[in-house]
């Protein structure tokens, strides 16, 4: 034991060189760093674990992080897409998840999350991505089914949070249409799922009630009605894979719905600081004529709605180009199943709208990223109408979002959190 003696004294006294370095050097050194390098320092001192794992410094990170441009897309192989599709059993085949750079000369991967934890693990074979926020996914077992899995998940520390099971259930509100948004709340710094859930009993009809509203806070754990008054109104459910459902701009969830009594369609607004609820008019000639069909994204600062033509052979692309304006509403573009990029040739009749591009997010530089009938994903500019091959095919079930890569969870104690594999 003696012949280790000078081993141990080398690695303590290391060791304390290391912890003697001052704290605001080591955050200057930390935060130049590749996030896979960050984590690895964990295991070089306690100090050193002490610091990276301090709320102050994820913040610090995220801000720093911010500034990379980077894209993350969900696939689905066609294997799973395939068995979900026909509800037969899934295989080996896991959903991928991937990032890329946003940027206008290529459009090379970053890297990827191989390790997906959660295969199998869905009622229906995948899950669906409610939204990313600061590096967290949330993640949602919800296609056509009343499954109360929820997770939130950050690939790039190997850690997730899996919901409790929400107060609104089938057990306790019998048959029900639910949405779910996912954001974070900067004035008390935490992350939050929303749950819009409209009992469907014997008297329903839609656009005449009010939802009922609960939030899951990650800094509590647990959900809690919300008090406010939801306006009455229709909010659609994931049943509509192909769209996106809301968006999340300006600390506020952002949902397309509907007001049966007054035909009035509108975006209803749920403010996460204050957890009240306002309304955004539509454009006042948009065609909400097949309204499920209608998608929200944030478009930078703002939000932008893309809708299909009332006979279904454009998409039409509306900017809330102010956004404390609601009259500011531009169609910024009609997009023509005849137009680029295009598949296959235009039929001479017949039920067309599954030809016409589907919108997956607006890009850094507004350029849209839309997946054609065939499942190609490309980026077109709206300016110039020139249509870039991104090399990458999709799915039903694909996703894309802005992402960026960050530490948060990696201060929530063990018994918070799942940890999986180690950061490679």
């Amino acid at each position: 034991m003696s012949d280790n003696l000078p081993e141990v004294s080398k690695s303590i006294t290391e060791e304390a060189l290391w912890d003697s370095l001052p704290h605001e050097i080591l955050t200057h050194v930390f935060l130049r760093l590749p996030i896979k390098s960050i984590i690895t320092c964990t295991s070089v001192s306690k100090t050193w674990k002490s610091l990276i794992r301090n709320p102050s410094f994820i913040s610090t990170h995220l801000h720093h992080s911010s500034n990379n441009d980077l894209l993350l897309f969900r696939l689905c192989p066609k294997p799973l897409a395939k068995a979900v599709k026909q509800r037969e059993r899934i295989g080996d085949e896991k959903e991928v998840y991937a990032l890329h750079w946003d940027d206008n000369t290529n459009f090379h991967q970053y890297t990827t999350f191989d390790d997906f934890p959660f295969h199998g693990q869905s009622a229906t074979g995948v899950f669906r991505v409610v939204g990313t926020c600061n590096g967290l996914i949330c993640l949602a077992d919800d296609l056509n089914t009343y499954a109360y899995n929820f997770i939130l998940w950050n690939p790039c520390v190997k850690k997730y949070v899996q919901l409790p099971t929400p107060n609104f259930s089938f057990r306790t509100t019998g048959p029900y249409t639910a949405a779910v948004g996912f954001g974070f709340d900067s004035k008390t710094n935490d992350y939050k799922v929303v749950r819009f859930v409209t009992p469907e009993d014997g008297d329903f009809e839609e656009g005449e009630s009010s939802p009922k509203v609960e939030v899951y806070s990650l800094a509590t754990g647990k959900w809690r009605v919300v008090t406010a008054q939801c306006p009455k109104c229709a909010v659609r459910d994931a049943m509509s894979v192909c769209q996106r459902l809301q968006a999340f701009v300006n600390g506020a969830l952002h949902l397309v719905c509907y007001k049966r009594t007054q035909f009035l369609y509108f975006v209803l607004v749920f403010d996460f600081e204050d957890e009240v609820f306002r309304e955004i008019p539509l454009p006042k000639h948009s065609d909400m004529f097949y309204w499920n069909w209608v998608s929200i994204l944030a478009y930078g600062n703002s939000i932008a709605l893309l809708e299909p033509g009332y006979l279904l052979h454009t998409l039409d692309i509306w900017v809330l180009k102010n956004y404390a304006d609601a009259s500011s509403w531009t169609k910024i573009i009609s997009l023509d199943a005849q137009a680029p990029p295009q598949d296959i040739s235009r039929p001479p009749s017949g039920f067309y709208r599954k030809k016409i591009p589907c919108a997956k997010a607006f890009r850094k530089s507004g350029e849209v990223i839309l997946e054609t009938y065939k499942k190609r994903l490309v980026s077109r500019n709206l300016e110039t109408q020139e249509v870039k091959d991104l090399g990458i095919t999709g799915s039903k079930f694909s996703f894309v979002d802005p992402y960026v890569e960050s530490l948060v969870l990696l201060d929530k104690p063990d018994l918070a959190v799942t940890n999986y594999g180690k950061v490679r």
